[in-house]
């Protein structure tokens, strides 16, 4: 497996484009875009289990019960949700628009859209530009995509990989945006995966499962779990592979390089958290359960009160035992040993659940950095787990304090 550019764009057969339908007042850079196969592609996707949805999210769990599409449109500047029949109308107004440029059927197009809840979408603005977006398909669109979904994000997030699958050499990209109001269960903010393996529904489903328990589902912000969380990934075979119908040494490779980009971009994300300074991530060692680790890491990366520490750059080791305590996962806590690790150094700061002498300003100069990682070993089985988050700083409550202006 080696990384390769062009992000929603490398794999083959794939175009996408962007540009401004000012769907938000003010705003001047794209605000949407568009990702089409030459070819009709397998697919899967999976949503925010919030039980407010946005009306999109309620059209794509329609659709991609077809286990097939060709196209994906996103907008960012109105989310459409809590928009009730008319946001409804004006996601199938949008798969339509698409479809009937390119020859498609309406729920072979999924519908996307990001930023404010509560207003209607004009969609009238989108329908004006899907001709100019269509037009604009190409192998270099994924520069203007990307920029188009982001709303608090500080920068674009995409990554690519190449493979082999039987024998051939397969490619799969992605781009997603989140900053804010991430919480994370069975998707992300936005996120679009787009490869050119051929594998069928089935297994493209279970796969996209699988990876997003260990990577995506293992990210939290702000606790915040949005009304749109979507990622699908769109297959079009175009490799020229057999078709991946079992699990198998091809399913393991594709399943590899699925986890691979997932997990880049679930730490980008948790590292871009509306007004972050810093990227926690939590390692949970000797659980019980791949389960336990990975709710005891979140609970811990989810704590108001250890994002706050890790803003001051205090080494606050008890809200760590705290957060593992209220978590819902199964642990000694009279068994935990837990360490600080960046790339200025490495310093433990609790042994078997109690206090232990350690260097303070060690500790604070690898606070300091920007990634650290807290290591939490147990002593109750084998099994690990993972979480990313951030700090919480001022900016968090001043970019929230004013969102819809």
């Amino acid at each position: 497996m080696k990384f390769i550019e062009g992000g929603v764009v490398a794999a083959e057969g794939f175009l996408a484009s962007g540009l401004l339908s000012g769907i938000k007042e003010g705003r001047t850079k794209v605000d949407t875009a568009l990702i089409y196969s030459e070819k009709k592609c397998t697919a899967a996707g999976v949503f925010t289990t919030n039980k407010v949805k946005a009306e999109c999210v309620k059209l794509n769990i329609v659709n991609v019960k077809n286990g097939s599409a060709q196209a994906i449109i996103v907008n960012s500047g109105n989310a459409n949700a809590c928009t009730g029949a008319q946001g409804y109308q004006v996601a199938q107004r949008m798969g339509k628009a698409v479809g009937s440029e390119l020859n498609l059927k309406p729920e072979e197009v999924f519908v996307c859209s990001t930023g404010v809840i509560g207003q209607q979408l004009p969609v009238e603005k989108i329908e004006a530009k899907v001709s100019d977006l269509v037009k604009g398909l190409s192998k270099q669109g994924n520069i203007e995509a990307r920029e188009a979904i982001m709303t608090t994000d500080t920068r674009y997030k995409e990554c690519a990989v190449e493979f082999q699958v039987g024998g051939k050499t397969c490619k799969m990209g992605t781009m997603a945006k989140g900053s804010g109001m991430i919480h994370i269960n069975m998707g992300t903010m936005l996120g679009f995966i787009t490869t050119d393996c051929a594998i069928s529904a089935n297994m493209l489903d279970k796969a996209l499962r699988s990876s997003v328990a260990g990577t995506y589902n293992c990210v939290s912000i702000d606790g915040d779990m949005s009304t749109n969380d979507t990622l699908l990934i769109l297959a079009n075979g175009m490799a020229g592979n057999p078709e991946i119908t079992q699990e198998d040494s091809d399913y393991e490779s594709f399943l590899s390089a699925l986890n691979e980009i997932n997990t880049i971009m679930a730490k980008r994300i948790a590292a871009d958290g509306e007004g972050a300074e810093h990227l926690i991530e939590c390692c949970v060692t000797g659980a019980k359960s791949v389960e336990d680790a990975r709710i005891l890491a979140k609970s811990v990366i989810r704590s108001n009160l250890v994002k706050a520490a890790f803003f001051g750059k205090d080494a606050n080791w008890g809200r760590i035992l705290c957060a593992m305590g209220y978590s819902g996962g199964d642990f000694s806590p009279d068994k935990v040993d837990v360490s600080f690790e960046s790339k200025n150094g490495s310093v433990q700061v609790c042994k078997d659940g109690m206090d232990l002498a350690f260097d303070e300003d060690l500790a604070t100069s690898i606070l300091s950095a920007e990634k650290t990682t807290i290591l939490v070993q147990l002593q109750d089985g084998h099994s690990e787990g993972r979480a990313w988050g951030c700090d919480l700083t001022y900016d968090y409550v001043k970019i929230n304090g004013d969102y819809r202006t």
